[in-house]
């Protein structure tokens, strides 16, 4: 059974220790998630894995013979060659097996009639390697090449094309077909989400589950790992501690281990504090200088307990923005094109203050340019776009990093642009987005990635509006950033749109959600579970059980229609369903405030014929007795609507 074993891994740079006497092992069953505060070295452990660097002291060890594939986050460039064929290069190993069966092929008919010996020799290394070859799939690699390739979100069209007309984010996607197909014993996947849509995100989930290997994952997509991984292992101080159970049991175990670590911190702290004042108040005095050099000794050699940065929370608060009208955004028959190429068509939707709007969909389906619109940075379309009153729009873009000076510091850039009443807690705010220490007078362009696109969103946050349009503003951001992301957003009492593929995110946040495909859009009222089941659904054709569409292949195309019109069916009849009983609740809520009504209309009348001019006077009883007759005959027409309602909902709900 391949294993892989890490035995006191060290390293340092500078004088800086990155891994200090790291061992652990994974086996070919692992479902690993390795997780850490950003230059923690998760990524500098993987590659030692690899081989790609060599650690100061320590060693790894596999098993002979098993074979590890390693995504890296970025910078993987195909340009010779087609999407296609970049993929088939992950069984490249096994074609040379292959060859080398041709080889053992030859030899066995040339030595058909030498020793036993000899003979017996190659008929078994002959079998070995034949059975590897058949148990790759190598034989069914085409197959398998566009099972992945459109799981990942190419089309058909898409898989023949150059690999040079892709952007980076689609190259990431063909680099990680490549590391899926190699069947290798290991797969090390550093951010394997990044680049992909939700679509693709439940597709990679489900594979990963089906995997014949150990895989080990970096990510920062909480639900992905939730459903992915039966461990994790944190870097942390250069160590490594194990914790079993998924992404939200390692966070629970967290917390209680950090709790007991806070206690620890402050009983050292206190100790620290009494020894230090000992050491002040006799520091000048001769008989007291040995008990002195004793305490600071033990002061020198003490280790001292630190906190992780992650335990230390600030409270991010919005400040006050003016108030919108109701109505935020009307949209009626939009349309945008780039030349030839149409990127939304007829789109139709409203939102009201106080929305949460999630906008999805396949990478290239329109939602960054329909961001744009609604932002008032794209003017250049047709149909209608109707803005509310008293709209104060704050938009952040995928690329808004590019717009900080890169000459200033983290502090610099957001005082010149933060509210003058704001500017004595710039610091606190600073430090709520993680610039904490000697980081806030880092200059913004030696920043990473991930702090660029934090200091952007604080930079927008911190203007009052009333109107947030976000782009992708979880991109770039780790688990801890996204947390005190999403728990400033919650606290926000404007109209919120915003596009993420992080599952996470958009159930935690979203009232809305907009989903954008070839076929227009989809408005699913919140519910994002609900939601990713019917994408689920209608793409469980590209399975490992049902073949994926392949040119050429009459079949294959006839049984992924066939699927998606049994799915649309099914989904249909889910919807209309789930349609009738909202129609039904909401008529039960028409007849009860109507019998409401009535109960008012009924006291009334009985109050009124209580009073000597009515009852005294004939005529103007007589009208009062009948009206109250009709009253009580109407309201008892409601009650009978009201429990046929009542019954007929009862049945739909218990079979939704």
């Amino acid at each position: 059974m391949p294993s892989l074993q890490l035995e006191n891994i060290s390293l340092s740079y500078g004088d800086r220790d990155i891994l200090s006497s790291v061992s652990m092992s994974l086996s070919d069953t692992s479902r690993t998630a390795l997780a850490g505060a950003n230059g923690s070295g998760k990524s500098t452990l993987m590659k030692i894995i690899c081989g790609l660097i060599e650690p100061d002291s320590g060693v790894v060890h596999k098993t002979r013979g098993s074979r590890i594939s390693y995504l890296p986050q970025s910078d993987y460039v195909f340009k010779d060659s087609t999407v296609y064929s970049s993929a088939d290069d992950a069984f490249l190993y096994f074609h040379d097996m292959h060859e080398k069966v041709k080889e053992l092929e030859k030899k066995i008919s040339d030595n058909a009639y030498s020793g036993d010996s000899l003979l017996n020799s190659l008929l078994t290394e002959h079998h070995d390697l034949h059975e590897k070859i058949l148990s790759s799939g190598y034989y069914q690699r085409e197959t398998k090449i566009y099972q992945v390739l459109q799981g990942l979100g190419f089309s058909i069209n898409d898989i023949s094309r150059p690999c040079s007309e892709f952007s980076g984010g689609w190259q990431m996607r063909i680099a990680l077909a490549r590391t899926l197909l190699g069947q290798s014993d290991f797969l090390l996947l550093d951010e394997p989400t990044n680049y992909l849509d939700v679509e693709a995100r439940i597709w990679l989930k489900n594979y990963i589950a089906r995997y014949q290997g150990g895989i080990f994952i970096v990510s920062h997509d909480r639900d992905f790992l939730d459903e992915s991984v039966q461990e994790v292992i944190e870097i942390f101080n250069g160590a490594v501690t194990r914790y079993t159970g998924n992404y939200s049991s390692y966070e629970l175990q967290r917390k209680q281990r950090n709790d007991q670590l806070i206690i620890q911190h402050e009983r050292q702290q206190e100790e620290i504090k009494r020894v230090e004042q000992f050491i002040e108040r006799f520091r000048y005095k001769a008989s007291k200088a040995r008990q002195v050099q004793s305490r600071i000794t033990t002061l020198d050699k003490l280790e001292r307990i630190e906190l992780p940065e992650n335990l230390i929370k600030i409270r991010f608060t919005f400040p006050q923005s003016q108030h919108s009208g109701k109505q935020i955004f009307t949209v009626e028959n939009l349309s945008k094109s780039y030349g030839q190429l149409q990127v939304l068509s007829d789109l139709s939707f409203s939102m009201v203050r106080g929305d949460r709007l999630a906008v999805t969909g396949k990478n290239g389906a329109g939602k960054t340019t329909l961001l744009r619109i609604l932002a008032k940075m794209d003017n250049q379309f047709s149909g209608k776009k109707i803005n509310g009153t008293g709209l104060s729009i704050g938009y952040f873009s995928q690329d808004s990093d590019t717009l900080l000076n890169n000459h200033l510091t983290a502090y610099e850039e957001i005082e010149l642009s933060c509210p003058t009443q704001l500017i004595p807690k710039l610091r606190s705010y600073l430090g709520s987005f993680l610039f904490r220490g000697d980081d806030i007078y880092k200059k913004t362009e030696v920043l990473s990635g991930g702090e660029k696109s934090r200091l952007s969103l604080l930079k927008l946050l911190l203007n009052p509006h009333n109107v947030l349009i976000l782009d992708e503003p979880t991109s770039h951001l780790d688990i801890a950033a996204k947390d005190v992301l999403l728990d400033a957003l919650k606290s926000y009492t404007g109209t919120l749109v915003f596009v993420s593929h992080d599952s996470y995110f958009i159930r935690n946040l979203a009232t809305r959600i907009m989903y954008i495909s070839e076929s227009g859009i989809e408005i699913f009222e919140g519910d994002y579970d609900y939601f990713s089941w019917v994408l689920e659904n209608r793409n469980r054709y590209i399975t490992d059980d049902i073949e994926p569409i392949v040119p050429k292949v009459s079949d294959s195309k006839k049984e992924v229609v066939n699927n998606s019109c049994t799915l649309a069916k099914e989904w249909k009849s889910r919807n209309v369903l789930r349609n009738k009983i909202k129609s039904l609740q909401k008529q039960e809520e028409q007849i009860l405030t109507m019998i409401d009504q009535y109960d008012k209309k009924i006291e009334d009348l009985t109050l009124q014929m209580s009073d000597p001019q009515h009852y005294q006077n004939g005529d103007s009883m007589k009208t009062l007795l009948e009206e109250l007759e009709k009253t009580r005959n109407e309201q008892n027409n409601q009650m009978n609507l009201w429990e046929t309602t009542r019954t007929s909902l009862e049945e739909l709900s218990s079979n939704e």
